[in-house]
C-alpha cells in the first residue's frame, strides 16, 4: 500500500501553503551510500543508482496527500505577493564552477563536469511543484518507440529519416503542468430542430413529354429553447511549458494522474525540470476553453432533436482548484532542410508525438499512383460492361 491516498479536495486552504516549498532553493546533490559518488534515479524503479559501484538506494515514498487548492483563493494571494525574486548562480559542488541554469530550469548537469544538480525553485516562483509522475520509460525504451514512429511516416524523405536517427539525442525532462477542478453550471438559450417530411409535387420531361411527379422533402421545424446543464471536470490538464508547443504536450494524454507521488527532489537526480512558464491564471483560460467545447456538446445533447442551435451560453465556476504537477517527457530535436523538428515520448506510456517534414515527391508520386489506379479500374469496368453486353446479345441470338 502507499503512503498516501486521495481525498476531496478542501474549499479553503491557507495561501501560505501554497508557497511552503518542498525544497529550500538550495543545490541538492544526492551521494552513493556506498563508494559516495552520485546517484541518480532510474526510470522504472523506485531507486537511486550509481552508475560507479551499482549501488542501489530505495526512494522512501513521502507520505502526505494530493492535495488540491483553491483558485480564487490562491489568485488573490498572489496579487498582493509581489513579484518572483532571480534566482542565484548555481555553483557545482563537485568541480566549484558557477553557472545559470536557464531562467525556467531548475534541475540538470553542471555544464563543466557533468555532475547531476537539482536546484530548488526557491523564490523563483511563488507555487511550487507538490506532485509528480516518475519516468516509468527508459532512455533506451523511449529511443526504441521513436525508431518504430519513424517507420511509420509515410511521405517522411528518406534522407531525414536516416539523418534523425543519428541526430536525435533523447534528454529526460519533468515538464511542468497545471491541472484544474470545476463544477460548471450553465444556463442557455437556443433552438431546437425537429426534422419532418413534406411531398412536393414536380414537372419533369420522359420521352419528350413533361409529366408531374411528387417525391418527399425533408423540412426543418424550428422552435425556441433554454435550459441548464451541470458538469464537474476532474483533472483538466494544462502544459505549463512554453519550451514545446501546446499541440505537441496536448498529443500525449493520457496521464496516469491517479499514481502521482508527492514530489520528492531525488526523482529529479539525473533529469532536467522546469520551473512553470505559464501563470496559474493563464493555464485556466486553457482550461476554460476545453471545458466549454465539451460543455457545448452537453448542452447540444439537453436540447435534443436533429439540429441544435446555442444562441447563448453562460457558465458559472464554482469549487475551482488546481494542482501543480511534474510530468516526465523524453525530448529530442533533428535539424532537416535548414529547419529544427522536435518531437516528444511519453515517460510513462512511450507514446511518440512530434514534428517532421513532408517529401513532395512522395506525395506527387502517391496522387499519380492513385489516379492511374482509378483510371485503370475505371478502363476494366468499361470492358466489363462492353463484354457482358456482348455476352448478353450471343445468348440472346441478337448478336452480328
Amino acid at each position: 500500500m502507499s503512503a498516501w491516498r486521495w481525498r476531496q479536495p478542501e474549499k479553503l486552504v491557507a495561501p501560505a501553503r501554497l508557497a511552503q516549498a518542498p525544497d529550500s532553493g538550495e543545490v541538492r546533490r544526492f551521494p552513493c551510500e556506498q563508494c559516495g559518488a552520485l546517484v541518480t534515479f532510474e526510470p522504472g524503479s523506485n531507486e537511486l543508482v550509481c552508475e560507479y559501484c551499482t549501488h542501489r538506494t530505495p526512494i522512501d515514498r513521502a507520505e502526505g496527500l494530493i492535495q488540491e487548492y483553491d483558485l480564487e483563493e490562491a489568485l488573490n494571494w498572489l496579487s498582493i505577493a509581489g513579484p518572483a525574486s532571480e534566482r542565484p548562480s548555481t555553483q557545482c559542488a563537485s568541480c566549484a564552477a558557477e553557472f545559470d541554469f536557464d531562467k525556467h530550469v531548475h534541475s540538470g548537469e553542471c555544464p563543466f563536469c557533468g555532475t547531476p544538480i537539482v536546484e530548488g525553485t526557491g523564490s523563483a516562483k511563488h507555487i511550487k511543484p507538490k506532485s509528480l509522475l516518475p519516468f516509468l520509460i527508459t532512455e533506451q525504451q523511449a529511443e526504441d518507440q521513436f525508431k518504430r514512429w519513424m517507420k511509420g511516416l509515410w511521405f517522411a524523405p528518406g534522407k531525414m529519416k536516416r539523418h534523425a536517427r543519428k541526430d536525435a539525442g533523447l534528454s529526460g525532462v519533468y515538464v511542468p503542468f497545471w491541472t484544474y477542478d470545476s463544477q460548471t453550471n450553465t444556463q442557455y438559450v437556443g433552438q431546437r430542430g425537429d426534422a419532418y417530411m413534406v411531398p412536393q409535387t414536380y414537372t419533369s420531361v420522359e420521352n419528350g413529354r413533361r409529366v408531374r411527379r411528387t417525391r418527399m422533402v425533408r423540412k426543418i421545424r424550428w422552435r425556441p429553447v433554454r435550459g441548464r446543464v451541470r458538469r464537474f471536470f476532474d483533472d483538466v490538464l494544462v502544459g505549463a511549458t512554453k519550451s514545446l508547443p501546446r499541440k505537441i504536450t496536448d498529443s500525449l494524454l493520457p496521464w496516469d494522474l491517479e499514481n502521482l507521488t508527492p514530489y520528492n527532489e531525488k526523482y529529479l537526480s539525473g533529469f532536467q525540470s522546469e520551473i512553470y512558464q505559464v501563470d496559474v491564471d493563464q493555464g485556466f483560460d486553457v482550461a476554460v476553453d476545453a471545458m466549454d467545447s465539451i460543455i457545448r456538446n452537453d448542452i447540444a445533447h439537453d436540447i435534443g432533436g436533429d439540429h441544435q442551435r446555442i444562441h447563448h451560453a453562460d457558465t458559472r465556476h464554482s469549487n475551482t482548484t488546481f494542482k501543480h504537477v511534474l510530468l516526465p517527457v523524453w525530448s529530442a530535436g533533428f535539424r532537416f532542410g535548414e529547419k529544427t523538428y522536435r518531437f516528444v515520448v511519453n515517460g510513462r506510456t512511450g507514446k511518440v508525438r512530434g514534428e517532421r517534414p513532408y517529401s513532395f515527391w512522395k506525395i506527387a508520386f502517391a496522387v499519380l499512383g492513385a489516379i492511374a489506379t482509378a483510371v485503370v479500374i475505371m478502363a476494366f469496368a468499361d470492358e466489363s460492361g462492353a463484354l457482358d453486353r456482348i455476352t448478353n446479345s450471343i445468348q440472346m441470338g441478337t448478336f452480328g
